[in-house]
């Protein structure tokens, strides 16, 4: 058995992996605004822009288009309560990332 604890078998191709969905999920959570961003919304799941922007520590505007960037992959979904919008995580896969790499509730 190798370092990992797998057998090597040789070289065999791959087993059906979403690799450019992979790829754009790894894309996306390297850029450490995003990524304390989703923190922030695992924490606080329905925050609005100007409490997100206050709990990172960045601009509303820095914060929303970030949130428009996570929104258009499906990884938040926000919505409307008279004039404010709350955000929330929406992709179960990056929710359960997130726990792997050490969020909390």
């Amino acid at each position: 058995m190798g370092q990992t604890g797998h057998r090597s078998r040789g070289a065999r191709p791959a087993r059906a992996v979403d690799i450019a969905g992979w790829t754009q999920r790894f894309d996306l959570l390297s850029d450490p605004n995003r990524l304390e961003i989703l923190l922030s919304l695992h924490r606080a799941p329905g925050i609005c822009v100007g409490e997100l922007a206050a709990a990172v520590g960045r601009s509303e505007n820095a914060v929303s288009q970030a949130l428009r960037v996570l929104r258009q992959q499906g990884w938040v979904t926000s919505t409307r309560v008279g004039r404010q919008v709350n955000y929330e995580l929406a992709d179960q896969t990056v929710h359960d990332l997130l726990h792997w790499i050490g969020a909390d509730h």
